[in-house]
């Protein structure tokens, strides 16, 4: 008897598993449709947990108004901290402002400065993270979390094998970021030689809102292309 209910557990499993192909095939296909149309954008991650009145709030909130004013869209995961931060200068600056949003313990409400019609909702991380990178012109990390270092580096390693165009990444605040790029340095590429140099020509570290902009045109004009590619 309890081998028998052993397999009928284990066949409702498989049973669920296949039927949740069509759920993320649904992730995926709205996801496309409605980000095909968002034009250029800047994905700008950080921490959920970061206060309003904390430095790099405001920060975060002032590249992503520099971002639209050079003429680019923001996305960002749609909750509070860092991305809310990210959403509001775009709103403010009148440009595009996307929100990946999903369910997770500490970003609890969708942020209000995402337009109504680019909020999108996820069940599935990875379906969340493949938008992320297939329809940005840029990563703009700030400080934060396991979940911010996960984008980081995903990101990082497609653009080390090749599975994606090339696209600058910017680590924004050097007293948050300089010790993981050090051990990165030091650890990683001269002690065991686990990566080659030109793995960190993409990766930039910067203070300012104004380093973001440089570090973007510089990219683009050197790539032959605009904003408005």
């Amino acid at each position: 008897m309890r081998k028998e209910q052993h397999h009928k557990g284990w066949n409702e499993i498989k049973t669920n598993d296949s039927w949740a192909i069509f759920k993320i095939m649904g992730e995926f296909v709205n996801g496309f449709e409605k980000m095909s149309k968002i034009g250029p954008c800047v994905s700008i991650f950080g921490s959920a947990r970061t206060k309003p009145e904390d430095k790099y709030y405001k920060l975060a909130e002032n590249v992503a108004k520099k971002i639209v004013e050079a003429g680019y869209g923001v996305i960002t995961g749609g909750g509070p901290g860092i991305m809310e931060a990210g959403n509001k200068g775009a709103h403010l600056a009148g440009g595009t402002s996307v929100g990946l949003n999903i369910d997770l313990p500490f970003e609890q409400h969708d942020n209000p400065y995402i337009d109504t019609d680019k909020s999108l909702d996820f069940d599935y991380f990875f379906v969340r993270k493949v938008m992320f990178v297939k329809y940005s012109q840029g990563f703009v990390a700030m400080p934060g979390g396991f979940g911010t270092l996960d984008e980081l580096f995903e990101a990082i390693t497609l653009l080390q094998t090749h599975k994606i165009g090339k696209f600058p990444i910017i680590l924004v605040g050097k007293d948050f970021w300089e010790g993981l790029l050090d051990w990165v340095k030091k650890t990683l590429l001269d002690r065991f030689s686990n990566i080659s140099p030109k793995d960190l020509d993409l990766i930039h570290l910067v203070d300012t809102e104004d380093e973001v902009i440089t570090i973007l045109d510089a990219f683009y004009k050197k790539s032959g292309l605009s904003p408005n590619f």
